[in-house]
């Protein structure tokens, strides 16, 4: 019985396995923690499991799957630049030759063997499409920028795909962070796949990571992407020094995989908008370290990126125009204190009572505004700009929000009665519960409501709040909602338990096999030839028809002398099937 030697070599071949290399395998086989194996065989029979084998094939890179399937093809032994790899993802013995139900399933899914990939010969000038490369990459690094910007000021809702939901791409569409709704699925996944988006399981949210990338030069943000999509890459576009292979192999590098060409597409995509391709599918001359398992080139990109400017023209009618790509640092923040109306090598921005107000909410101060856009205005900073700067921080504050440390509640503080009056009876804050507090001498307003929560409450109904700690000193709050950090148990503490298990049931492995195969043939009414060793010493086969196993014994109807015998197991060396 073929299937019956491969599992009793595999759980032989489990056993003999550090806890380090069990716990891979399970990880790479997608092995529930909670699988309810008492021992190696149990594993053994679980992982030989068509359904089982299935999920490991598609994700062996091409060398591996070429192994495999020559070798099932010649019945010989694997290749030994694939054989420790399929070995210790126990599709293989130990003598490198395929487990029966892996051979069966690689002869049905290539019985003709793995089509063949080519890598067609480029000979048009690359000039052009470097040219077009790098404008992606400039392009594509600042559309990624209004994504997070947008994703800042409210998350990105996701269906249950993972996949934006059409109002979202609608957005990103509306808002100019993206082009085409494919375009602001390209650029959601390219974030999330470099770490600069997460997911809470609803929406997509900024991660710490991509706020610090916002404030980064437009070559850093570049560079450290760059470097972030390699690593993210498949392991089968990988290649032995750290790079990638050419992407025209991606589609077919891993052959078991029937999403692969789907996954090489988007992975492709994700390239030619970061310019580490070009449009006929070759390494650009920035990314040809980095396909070679090294640093980018930056200095070749940044030759034909368009100079960024660290100056704006303030104009009268509360306009600001960028005469060049604004860089981003101080692009962020004007645009933090100004709506952007046009993106393009000349970017204009508009202020207004509403964007100062909101900038003053997020922690900037007259003066910090008057300074800034001074040192950042070629023509000064125009009277009309100046006065609204002046009027909003002076209606700024008029309602005080702080924590009541006595009552623990929220206190709400302003010296205008009508004020006071028009937020108690605002429908837009009935989620709020404001209340007059009567024991306070001016127009205070309480709730239970934190205050946090409170103050954007009032300020989306704007009104001129401002936090205030217990000095009534003005403070800043983040209204910025990032992903959670990541923290997932590793795989040893997830398959700690269950390694625990099987190590447990470890013992003698021939008697553990005997019993196992005993058992079998009792569930199935199989007939049995079993070793049976007498006291005398010498032994003696025994055909029977298994009929029960239970206390340490083995009971069967021998039909040639029609009599039930019952064996002790002790005593038993051996059992074949009879076919």
């Amino acid at each position: 019985m073929s299937e019956t030697s491969d599992q009793r070599a595999l759980a032989v071949s489990l056993g003999a396995m550090r806890d380090d290399e069990l716990v891979r395998l399970f990880a790479d086989r997608e092995v529930s923690p909670t699988a309810t194996w008492r021992d190696m065989f149990d594993a053994a029979d679980a992982l030989l499991d068509p359904a089982s084998i299935g999920r490991a094939l598609p994700a062996l890179n091409r060398t591996e799957a070429q192994g495999l399937v020559d070798a099932t093809a010649s019945r010989t032994p694997l290749p030994p630049e694939s054989r420790d790899a399929l070995i210790s993802r126990a599709l293989a013995r130990e003598d490198g030759t395929p487990f029966t139900a892996v051979a069966e399933i690689v002869r049905e899914t290539f019985p003709d063997g793995i089509p063949d990939t080519e890598i067609p010969a480029v000979t048009s000038d690359p000039a052009p499409r470097e040219a077009a490369a790098a404008e992606d990459a400039f392009t594509n690094a600042a559309s990624l920028a209004d994504v997070l910007l947008l994703a800042l000021e409210t998350p990105l809702g996701r269906i249950g795909s993972g996949s934006l939901g059409a109002g979202e791409r609608r957005r990103l569409v509306e808002t100019g962070a993206a082009v085409t709704p494919d375009d602001a699925d390209l650029l959601v996944g390219l974030g999330a796949a470099v770490g600069l988006l997460g997911s809470n399981g609803r929406a997509w949210l900024v991660t710490r990571a991509g706020r610090d990338w916002l404030r980064k030069p437009t070559l850093d943000r570049w560079e450290s992407t760059a470097a972030a999509l390699r690593d993210a890459l498949p392991s089968s576009y990988r290649s032995p020094d750290g790079g990638w292979v050419s992407a025209y192999l991606w589609a077919g590098a891993a052959p078991f995989d029937p999403t692969g060409p789907r996954h090489a597409s988007e992975w492709i995509a994700r390239f030619r908008a970061w310019g580490l391709i070009d449009t006929a599918g070759q390494e650009t001359p920035w990314s040809r370290g980095l396909a070679a398992g090294g640093p980018a080139e930056t200095d070749a990109l940044r030759a034909l990126l368009p100079p960024e400017v660290d100056r704006v023209y303030l104009q009268n009618d509360l306009t600001a125009i960028a005469p060049g790509p604004l860089a981003p640092h101080l692009d962020v923040r004007l645009r933090g204190m100004a709506a952007r109306e046009s993106r393009a090598q000349a970017s204009s921005y508009r202020f207004s009572a509403a964007s100062i107000g909101s900038a003053i909410t997020a922690g900037e101060t007259a003066e910090s505004l008057r300074d800034f856009l001074t040192g950042l205005s070629l023509t000064g900073l125009p009277q009309p700009l100046a006065y609204v700067i002046e009027r909003s921080a002076a209606e700024h504050g008029r309602v005080q929000v702080a924590r009541d440390e006595a009552s623990g509640l929220t206190r709400i503080r302003t010296d205008d009665a009508t004020l006071a009056r028009a937020m108690e009876v605002d429908q837009s804050l009935r989620s709020i519960a404001l209340t007059v507090d009567d024991d306070a001498d001016g127009h205070d307003l309480v709730t239970h409501v934190d205050r946090d929560v409170v103050f954007w409450a009032l300020s989306d109904a704007h009104y001129p709040a401002v936090a205030v700690d217990a000095d009534g000193r003005a403070r800043a709050l983040d209204r910025a909602r990032l992903a959670p950090d990541e923290s997932a148990p590793s795989p040893a503490d997830v398959y700690a338990p269950l390694v625990g298990r099987l190590r447990a049931g470890v013992g003698d492995s021939d008697a553990a096999w005997l019993e196992r195969e005993l058992d079998q043939a009792v569930r199935t009414r199989s007939v049995v030839d079993v070793t049976v060793r007498l006291p005398d010493g010498s032994a003696r086969v025994f055909r029977l028809e298994a009929t029960g196993l239970g206390g340490g014994r083995l009971r069967g109807r021998d039909k040639a002398a029609d009599v039930e015998r019952t064996l002790p197991l002790s005593h038993i060396d051996g059992v074949a099937l009879v076919d």
